[in-house]
């Protein structure tokens, strides 16, 4: 489940800044070559970094990759870690939660005065805000989803599985991945028969 939802939110993520720079190369395109401009690429490179931030947010919850200050953690009783990392799971649900009632305030404000952009394209807000709100939602639902599992976790006493689930991620566990996907690239350049990417080589005089 948790793989099906991060290809799908990647793929959207990356369809969305794949869409702006097609319209990015149109916009460049049509300036050099018949002096002619749409008016609305900064408006919609505006609108993709909204919503794919909320994206990002979504990713970054389920790969484990939000920041958390963790100098003490791994010093403290394994019981204290598991309370905090099930405080970490909370404290996430209740900021995604308090995101979306924002945007969800933001986005009747919008439709309420009629406010548009202000650019050529003079853009109902409703429409982008909708997207956006939209991606404060998932995120508060997958964060909101964590969070419950957790305390069931906690609750059963599956501490190991708990921790294992939220527990900052190590040093050893980020080179551990970035290993494992080397290791595929460099599977999937051999099945295509092309020649994998050389580190390139340190001088004489490099530290």
């Amino acid at each position: 489940m948790k793989d099906t939802v991060e290809r799908w939110l990647g793929t959207l993520f990356g369809l969305v800044f794949v869409a702006l720079s097609l319209v990015v190369a149109l916009e460049t395109a049509l300036r050099k070559l018949f002096n002619i401009s749409l008016q609305g690429a900064d408006e919609l490179g505006g609108y993709a970094l909204a919503v794919g931030a909320t994206i990002a947010f979504s990713l970054a919850l389920l790969g484990r990759n939000h920041i958390r200050v963790d100098v003490i953690h791994e010093r403290l009783p394994r019981g204290l870690q598991t309370v905090l990392n099930w405080l970490s799971a909370l404290s996430m649900a209740g900021f995604a939660g308090l995101m979306a009632w924002l945007a969800w305030f933001a986005l009747q404000d919008s439709q309420a005065y009629q406010s548009v952009s202000q650019t050529p394209w003079a853009t109902p807000l409703v429409y982008p805000q909708s997207a956006w709100l939209l991606g404060l939602v998932v995120f508060a639902l997958l964060a909101t989803g964590i969070a419950a599992y957790a305390t069931g976790l906690l609750l059963t006493g599956r501490w190991d599985r708990l921790n294992q689930m939220l527990h900052p991620r190590s040093t050893r566990e980020e080179l551990k991945e970035e290993l494992d996907d080397l290791q595929h690239r460099s599977g999937q350049h051999a099945a295509d028969g092309t020649p994998p990417i050389a580190p390139e080589p340190r001088s004489a005089g490099a530290a």
